[in-house]
């Protein structure tokens, strides 16, 4: 018998490995207007649901361990709900049921596939102006005293007390009743104004408010959602996706026609420092050198909290309109940026999925031959839990060409991390769902480490085997 096909026991050792690579790498999946899924309105639930698989097998074969879902676009829903009707972007007509539960199957099938959602809401916008027949329950026709059209939309008004509440509700909805691990909100509270020449807005949102008064309807949404969720479930991540100026001049040398603190009553950077999310990540979807320079706003963005931010990157920028002659290799380095910059856990989010299915400009190959080779666990929250889930106990036999590994269950995981040493170099080589306890690593590594990982993302001490 050849020495390649004789069996290799792996047995215990008190070797120390490296921690599991640790990045948030995500992606927005935007449902309005069916910018990434699903392709078009009014598919069968066996072709929507065909669709979102493809899209998940994508992220997944590309290393992402989270997706941002968008499932409430305006006032409406991509799940089962009591409280606001089905959405017109699923099947064309709002109310109407595509004969699944979006929301339900989007979480088993990604959860299979070890990648986290996100439920992504738009908290105060109701719907475009034209062009959507509203269902008898939307907030249009049950509550058209707190809807006010601006520009092209029609809003609710956030300094309505229902407004903030019904969000509130519809948030607290989908924690309780859906397996999410996060739930976020993106940049729009007050609507994006008109500007003339000199950046004030030419006509103001009809509320009759001050800004100042603005903010403190805004503050008090975000901080009591951040208590709503977490009072029912701690480890479901908060996200909120402000615009990436905090105010124009901030960093110095930054410059910006939009005021996100003055026109959107969003005062981001109070959200940040006072612990209100979990992370932040903020549109940065400039390039690395301008007058709004990704380097230096993701610097100040970290240099706020050591509560995570992981910037959004506009990777629907490479070779488009809004940017001509932007190259993939602007994202890629971006990416590693984003690894090396500030002082708290390194991630970032695509704008969008849509960017990545397409390969635009070659962007999916570049970072799966280089910053994604290998895949990372989502960072832990250890101001919320530092208490470590159990180790497990795990055995390995390879022949030279693989090795086949077995672990136990342990109690609260959600996730195991596989790692390899091949000579004196480890690898985070696997992260797999709950569910399976055994996998096949091809060649044959000179030691292997299994770890745990629980809800908070807390991982335990490894289990090491060694030939």
């Amino acid at each position: 018998m050849a020495p390649s096909a004789l069996a290799q026991n792996y047995r215990p050792s008190s070797e120390q490995p490296p921690m599991v690579t640790r990045e948030f790498r995500a992606a927005w999946v935007a449902t309005v207007f069916n910018i990434d899924w699903p392709s078009k309105k009014g598919l069968s639930a066996s072709s929507q649901q065909a669709e979102l698989r493809s899209l998940l097998d994508q992220a997944a074969k590309l290393k992402l361990n989270a997706i941002l879902f968008q499932v409430r676009p305006n006032g409406d829903a991509l799940y089962q709900s009591s409280i606001e009707p089905w959405s017109h972007w699923l099947s064309g007509t709002m109310g109407k049921s595509p004969g699944y539960d979006p929301l339900a199957y989007c979480i088993s099938q990604a959860h299979a596939r070890g990648i986290e959602v996100h439920a992504w809401f738009n908290p105060f916008r109701a719907m475009p102006s034209e062009g959507i027949s509203p269902a008898r329950n939307h907030i249009t026709r049950t509550h058209p005293s707190i809807v006010k059209k601006f520009k092209t939309y029609k809003w609710m008004d956030p300094a309505n007390s229902f407004t903030r509440n019904r969000a509130l509700s519809v948030i607290s909805d989908v924690t309780r009743r859906y397996d999410v691990d996060g739930i976020h909100i993106d940049d729009y509270f007050y609507p994006y104004p008109d500007l003339d020449n000199n950046n004030n807005p030419k006509r103001q949102f009809p509320d009759g408010k001050s800004p100042s008064q603005r903010r403190g309807y805004v503050d008090g949404f975000v901080h009591g959602m951040y208590r709503s969720v977490k009072k029912q479930k701690p480890w479901v991540r908060v996200g909120i996706s402000p615009f990436g100026i905090w105010k124009p001049g901030v960093p110095a040398g930054t410059t910006a026609s939009i005021n996100a603190y003055e026109h959107l009553a969003a005062d981001s950077r109070k959200w940040l420092q006072q612990g209100w999310c979990d992370y932040m990540s903020p549109q940065l979807y400039w390039r690395i050198h301008g007058p709004q320079s990704y380097t230096k706003l993701l610097n100040w963005w970290r240099a706020q909290s050591r509560r995570p931010v992981w910037p959004g990157i506009a990777t629907a920028r490479i070779n488009s309109s809004e940017d001509p002659g932007r190259p993939a290799s602007e994202i890629v380095n971006q990416v590693n940026l984003s690894r090396t910059l500030g002082r708290n856990y390194v991630g970032h989010v695509h704008w969008s999925m849509k960017s990545l299915r397409q390969n635009r400009g070659g962007i999916t190959k570049a970072l799966g031959q280089g910053a994604y080779r290998y895949p990372a666990l989502v960072p832990p929250m250890p101001w919320l839990s530092t208490k470590q889930p159990a180790t497990p106990n795990a055995k390995a036999k390879g022949n030279g060409r693989s090795v086949t590994v077995h672990w136990s269950t342990v109690r609260g995981a959600s996730k195991y991390a596989i790692q390899a040493r091949y000579g004196k170099a480890w690898f985070t080589v696997q992260v797999v769902p709950a569910g399976k306890l055994s996998t096949t690593l091809q060649g044959s590594p000179d030691a292997i480490a299994i770890s745990a990982v629980d809800r908070y993302g807390t991982t335990s001490r490894q289990r090491v085997l060694a030939k």
